[in-house]
């Protein structure tokens, strides 16, 4: 079985999606800005559909200033998740489980 791993670059900047976002809308400086990453591993996402699910919970976690996923269609996708300070792993977990996924592990 062949996965394809599909990188999306959905970024959610603040500015509004990666997409639409206004001409000259930079994201530079905003991960200088963020000293703590942690990356989750997410089983069952498929699409960009999922990927914006997930990503809106996430942001909505307080501390969280930037998600940014790599989608595995149909395998684990890795999404990395960029605050200045310490996140609740359990607030991440709930995050994501209202999403309609759960975490399978940390790398």
């Amino acid at each position: 079985m062949t996965v394809e791993r599909v990188e999306l670059g959905l970024k959610d900047t603040a500015n509004g999606c990666a997409c639409c976002a206004t001409p000259g809308a930079s994201t530079e400086g905003r991960s200088a800005e963020a000293a703590m990453s942690t990356t989750l591993l997410v089983d069952g996402m498929t699409c960009a559909h999922c990927v914006s699910s997930v990503t809106e919970e996430l942001s909505a976690v307080p501390g969280v200033e930037e998600v940014s996923v790599a989608l595995t269609a149909g395998g684990t996708s890795t999404v990395t998740v960029r605050s200045a300070g310490p996140v609740d792993d359990a607030a991440l977990r709930a995050a994501v489980a209202e999403a309609g996924y759960a975490i399978s592990g940390t790398a």
